[in-house]
């Protein structure tokens, strides 16, 4: 299975896992715990991820440690950003494309908890 493909599938699982968690906490709380009952949630379901990943930003050669960090990493294919916002606005979705390119991968999942019903807070987002 290609890099696109298990990243796809990756997608699907991680998804799940978010909207079980959605299910048991609803909206309301910081994006902290959410990011925390995913990784458990993921964790449960025997899927590798990273919580709070470093990244660098490579500027004129130099690697610089800007305080960037992907709230989840999975299976180093995957970009999970955490929200819990009245909305998704436009800067979200450059946040995580600008993520996505700095860290060389395909696909970024944007997850939004503060919804009535998380399928509303999805959004699958593609770098190129």
């Amino acid at each position: 299975m290609d890099a696109r493909a298990r990243a796809d599938q990756l997608s699907k699982e991680i998804i799940g896992a978010a909207i079980e968690v959605h299910r048991a906490l609803g909206p309301g709380l910081l994006e902290s715990a959410y990011e925390a009952c995913l990784g458990h949630e993921l964790s449960l379901r025997g899927v590798a991820y990273a919580r709070q990943v470093a990244l660098p930003i490579v500027y004129k050669s130099v690697q610089l440690d800007c305080g960037y960090r992907l709230d989840l990493l999975v299976g180093n294919l995957v970009i999970v950003e955490i929200k819990a916002v009245e909305e998704i606005v436009p800067i979200h979705d450059a946040q995580l494309l600008t993520y996505l390119r700095l860290k060389g991968l395909w696909l970024g999942l944007l997850i939004n908890f503060n919804v009535p019903v998380l399928k509303q807070g999805i959004k699958r987002l593609v770098n190129g």
